[in-house]
């Protein structure tokens, strides 16, 4: 069976070489937002369980000053490195040309600010942007999807020009490349203003937009709208570990469609896959098939457990492919991954259903059994029609 990003990349002096992805790394964060003042999606009055799993409060610890380069030693992992000398692992990461399952060796060299690298360009600058190409610096309250709606380009092609993934997170002050988009004026070295909160997304079909303000948790947001957390949740492509900021803009989903045998849990799944299906372009059947095969593998939940490694609402493997345990968990990109296609987040260690030749032909169970390799190829076939009604329902 098959997938948010690992937080370390292990380090070993045994034969076999340690990866980049482990089980400790975060949950991600979806939309790609700033976090200047984090506030937590969860919080205790969600539920003890959900409590369980929220994103720990920050901590700020005394760090050293970062040098240029480090040299590796045994017990080292990119995570441990970054966070002893203040810095972010992505950054390093992407300083050394790495990537979240790449292995790293006592010994080696790592570059931990840009002084290191060929060019003395300032730490915090990232690479010029690419012939025309411009470049943005973010504003508190910005997220990778609202710089790309207010430039008039893609989502995927500015994470793709900044070497970021659907679980980087972006923070004030930070340059970025905008392919294809004039550079915007340089702004004055004088201390800017409080930049204006980003414009407002357009909410869903159903539902209505809000911004979040200090304070607030998700939870709270759903209580305050008589909606259920999981619907916020599934709306806006979050999971129970993402983080809200003041500022950010969320979509509150209408009432819930009522679906005779389904949970508000199980709801707020199928709609999470109805709503990526349509970003995607994906046809009614595909979304369908999606529907039955989450329904198959995991009832519509977004389980912690399953067969062996498989986890979350498509049951998806990290020792498959289907990326790190956080990531297989996060509802949003899981569902991206079993579509696949040009927004595959697993780009092509996976193969989802829209890079099965010819699927539009195969039987229902055929185009499932094709993502999922299960053990039980026949199993689908039940859910052909309930899906079908279920996407009906939710529209």
């Amino acid at each position: 069976m098959p997938v948010a990003v690992a937080g370390s990349i292990a380090l070993t002096l045994t034969a076999a070489p340690a990866h980049a992805a482990t089980a400790d790394a975060p949950r991600s964060v979806g939309p790609l937002a700033v976090v200047p003042q984090p506030v937590h999606a969860t919080a205790a009055t969600v539920t003890a369980a959900h409590a369980a799993t929220a994103v720990p409060a920050v901590t700020v610890v005394a760090t050293q000053a970062a040098p240029a380069t480090y040299t590796v030693v045994r017990g080292d992992t990119v995570s441990r490195i970054a966070a002893r000398f203040g810095l972010r692992t992505a950054d390093v990461l992407a300083l050394n040309g790495l990537g979240w399952s790449s292995v790293i060796y006592p010994g080696q060299v790592l570059k931990l600010t840009a002084a290191g690298a060929a060019a003395p360009a300032a730490p915090t600058a990232p690479a010029a942007p690419s012939a025309g190409a411009g470049s943005y610096t973010v504003q508190r309250g910005d997220t990778i999807s609202s710089i790309a709606r207010r430039l008039g380009v893609t989502t995927n092609a500015v994470l793709s020009a900044n070497g970021l993934g659907w679980s980087s997170i972006i923070y004030p002050g930070q340059r970025i490349s905008i392919p294809g988009a004039a550079a915007p004026a340089a702004s004055a070295p004088a201390a800017p203003a409080t930049p204006a909160p980003p414009p407002a997304a357009a909410p869903s079909a159903g539902g209505a937009a809000y911004t979040i303000v200090a304070g607030d948790t998700i939870s709270a947001i759903a209580k305050r709208h008589g909606v259920t957390v999981s619907a916020v949740l599934a709306a806006n492509g979050l999971s129970m570990s993402s983080i809200i900021c003041p500022g950010q803009t969320i979509t509150v989903p209408a009432t819930q469609p009522s679906i005779p045998g389904l949970t508000a849990e199980q709801v707020a799944n199928a709609q999470l896959i109805v709503r990526i299906g349509r970003e995607l372009g994906v046809p009614d059947r595909g979304i369908a098939i999606a529907l039955g095969t989450a329904m198959q593998e995991s009832s519509l939940r977004n389980v912690t457990w399953g067969d062996r490694d498989s986890l979350g609402l498509f049951q998806q493997r990290p020792s498959y492919g289907w990326g790190t345990e956080a990531e297989v968990q996060d509802a949003a990109r899981a569902t991206r991954a079993f579509f696949g296609g040009a927004g595959d987040p697993n780009g092509a260690r996976t193969r989802g259903l829209l890079d099965i030749p010819g699927w539009q032909n195969l039987t229902f169970t055929q185009a499932a059994q094709a993502v999922q390799i299960s053990a039980y190829p026949d199993a689908y076939a039940k859910w052909e029609a309930p899906a079908a009604s279920w996407l009906a329902a939710i529209g």
